[in-house]
């Protein structure tokens, strides 16, 4: 069976999909959709893909496909999610899956009525040396420390400091260093440890409104966890797991590649597994797999995780003080996908 799919979206994050896509069976991209129909159908010729859209209810009724990736704004993926849902399109949404935890959770709902799958684009799970990850745990003993660390001084940043706000920084689409870094180093925690006991949260507020950077502290019985996120500075250091044994080190804990233990003796061990330069295969892979198979949950990205970490990201938000339009909102209809 080949799933078909309808993309959301005509950016950057889309471009990669299609390339990653070149190494995953059972994916056909068969139709597009955007802000403009020219702008779909110059996408479509470009990558080769038979239809255009710039109505996502007449793509979602057309018959031309069965599942959708939403690659849009924040703020606009429940709405759209849910759309495409009634309908009986199974969703693969960009993270995070939702504004908020609320939105998550109607996401959910529609899913479950409509019978298909929802699954949070998440790929950091789904890749070899993140599962290597998970067979290392028992080898550092008992964890006592999580350091979740992902700084990138954001390409927008420049345009942002010369007094031009763009979608990087733009709260009016749930956007910002939590959102868009910080769940990064949040998702692997809540992965691998579960939900916390309490979350205590601070960061630094730009002027539109938006978190520049932030840090997270997740406390559990006998551990704790830390993320550590920036859109205006960068950051060298790995990501850690730190256990009683030895400790994990991750280089990158948005895409880990390289994955190293130092034991407490001095020894170490490179746990790294080969994979593909195009880390979204993974994902969308197992994404196919599961369309194929009727299921209608992923059991890596469940609905649970996704849940338990919109929530901690809801409550960080509450603490720092980032408020989105969308938090007010029950519906953010009527939206047309970037």
């Amino acid at each position: 069976m080949t799933v078909r799919f309808g993309l959301v979206g005509t950016n950057w994050i889309t471009d990669r999909l299609l390339e990653a896509a070149k190494e995953a069976g059972g994916f056909l991209a068969a139709a597009v959709c955007s802000r403009s129909k020219e702008r779909a159908e110059e996408y479509a010729a470009r990558h080769g893909i038979a239809h255009a859209y710039d109505d996502m209810e007449a793509m979602a009724v057309s018959g031309e496909i069965d599942a959708v990736y939403i690659a849009t704004p924040n703020v606009y993926h429940a709405e759209q999610a849910m759309l495409f849902m009634r309908h009986g399109i199974h969703v693969l949404c960009e993270k995070p899956v939702a504004s908020n935890g609320a939105q998550a959770r109607r996401m959910i709902e529609e899913a479950r009525r409509a019978g298909v799958l929802l699954m949070e684009a998440m790929k950091p799970t789904f890749m070899p040396s993140f599962r290597a990850i998970e067979r290392a745990l028992p080898k550092i003993g008992k964890v006592r420390r999580y350091v979740g660390n992902y700084g990138q001084y954001s390409s927008r940043y420049d345009a942002y400091r010369a007094g031009t706000v763009l979608n990087a920084f733009n709260p009016l689409l749930s956007n910002g260093a939590l959102m868009d870094l910080g769940i990064y180093c949040l998702y692997p925690a809540i992965y691998w440890f579960g939900a916390p006991l309490e979350v205590k949260a601070s960061g630094i507020m730009l002027e539109s409104g938006a978190d520049g950077e932030g840090s997270v502290l997740l406390r559990y019985a006998d551990m704790e966890a830390v993320a550590m996120y920036s859109k205006i500075t960068n950051s060298y250091a790995p990501s850690e797991i730190q256990g009683e044994e030895g400790c994990i080190l991750i280089d990158q804990i948005s895409q880990p590649e390289r994955v190293r233990i130092r034991y407490r003796d001095g020894r170490e061990e490179d746990i790294s597994e080969p994979q593909s330069a195009h880390s979204m295969v993974y994902e969308l892979q197992a994404f196919v797999d599961l369309v194929r198979a009727g299921k209608t949950e992923s059991d890596t990205n469940t609905h649970e995780r996704m849940l338990a970490v919109m929530d901690v990201m809801d409550e960080a938000r509450r603490q720092i003080g980032i408020v989105y339009p969308a938090d007010a909102e029950t519906s953010n209809g009527g939206h047309a996908p970037e």
